[in-house]
């Protein structure tokens, strides 16, 4: 299926305004004859793996959520011959000065502590990953002070990072914005490059991961901005603060919001005011997942509020986004429902990194091999099942 095909920009620009033409440009291809082809043809493959599925010796939509994932992929690939075989799940990692009010457990040196672990390949995420046969991809997007690590030259590579670093960390969104809109910006468009840099290197699932301490903080308040609720009703305990650590995150939280009065509109300013930098990484790789037709999957409370922002910022963003499974944060479900997506999983995860999503993966592996192989009712001499209402 043809790809997205004006997807390049001048390097002369700034960020911002490459981001707005490239968003802009995507709009004009989906609104010409080239866009109205492919999505002929992404309705046809749709169509033909529904009739795929129907052909199967199973009761019609028995595997429920695990079909619609497998039919949606179609659609966006533009083909029902669906492969997943090459999975990825890219860990955007990035500090938040937000943790000086003591919205955490503990202090931003966790999370270099962490990454260094996590290039050698032996966190959560990564012993999960080894598992699902999915590679992980750590980027630097602003770790604290953090003295980087040995450049992966592909997504394959069995040890190292990708040094993206955009600032030394995000400043105390309680004090001014976390980061200029321009950096926001930048940070978005090196989400989208690497997606499309996985496209080229023959990915076909990706998982949008996170590493960075105080990060449920600025997802809350993203959350909270969005969706116009009050941050208690999407605020949690995150990596499990005590009542008086929840009370120090809620008001960082309305300082935040307070102090720097983001606008709902506009989904870059709320990004940049309250937001973070993994945030923003997997905000692009949602939307980059949208240009280069990738699907990604979802992870816990960050990435579904950097979800939340690439659909804001394009909302046919939407049909690269799977949901994974439902955060036990209190805003998980709620974004889940305004992005009306369903989660496979259901086993109050809160981990981060990517786990999550990584955890899906098998599940969509095991749907595929009854999608491609099972024997049909026509093979087992069977009467084929019909809707019966």
């Amino acid at each position: 299926m043809a790809e997205f095909q004006t997807g390049k920009t001048d390097p002369g620009e700034s960020c911002l305004k490459q981001l707005e033409s490239l968003l802009r440009a995507y709009a004009a291809e989906e609104g010409d004859a080239a866009g109205q082809d492919r999505r002929h043809r992404q309705e046809a493959a749709g169509e033909a793996a529904r009739r795929r599925w129907a052909s199967a010796a199973k009761p019609l939509g028995s595997l429920g959520l695990l079909e619609q994932a497998v039919e949606q992929i179609a659609v966006l690939t533009g083909t029902e011959e669906v492969d997943l075989s090459g999975k990825a799940v890219l860990v955007f990692c990035a500090d938040n000065g937000v943790v000086a009010q003591g919205v955490s457990q503990t202090g931003c040196n966790v999370t270099a502590a962490a990454v260094r672990q996590m290039i050698r390949r032996r966190t959560s995420v990564s012993r999960m990953a080894d598992r699902a046969g999915c590679f992980v991809v750590p980027v630097d997007m602003g770790i604290l002070d953090f003295e980087g690590g040995p450049e992966m030259r592909s997504f394959r590579d069995p040890e190292g990072i990708l040094n993206r670093k955009v600032r030394n960390g995000t400043a105390d969104l309680t004090e001014g914005p976390a980061m200029t809109r321009e950096e926001a910006a930048r940070a978005v468009l090196t989400g989208i490059r690497l997606a499309e840099k996985a496209k080229e290197e023959g990915f076909q699932l990706l998982a949008a991961g996170e590493m960075g301490i105080g990060n449920t903080t600025t997802s809350s308040a993203v959350i909270s901005v969005l969706l116009g609720l009050a941050p208690e009703k999407v605020t949690g305990r995150g990596a499990g603060l005590s009542d008086e650590g929840l009370l120090r995150k809620l008001r960082a939280i309305r300082a935040g919001i307070e102090k720097n009065r983001p606008d709902p509109g506009d989904p870059l300013d709320v990004l940049s005011k309250v937001g973070g930098l993994d945030l923003a990484g997997m905000c692009g790789l949602f939307l980059g997942g949208m240009l280069y037709r990738v699907p990604v999957l979802m992870d816990g409370l960050p990435s579904s509020a950097a979800a939340l922002l690439a659909v804001r910022m394009c909302p046919a963003a939407s049909g690269a986004v799977f949901a994974s499974h439902v955060s036990a944060e209190p805003a998980g479900g709620i974004v889940l429902g305004e992005l009306g997506k369903k989660p496979l999983i259901s086993a109050e995860m809160r981990l981060g990194e990517g786990t999550g999503a990584v955890a899906a993966m098998p599940l969509l592996d095991m749907a595929l091999e009854v999608y491609r192989s099972c024997y049909t009712f026509e093979e087992g001499g069977i009467e084929p099942y019909v809707p019966q209402n």
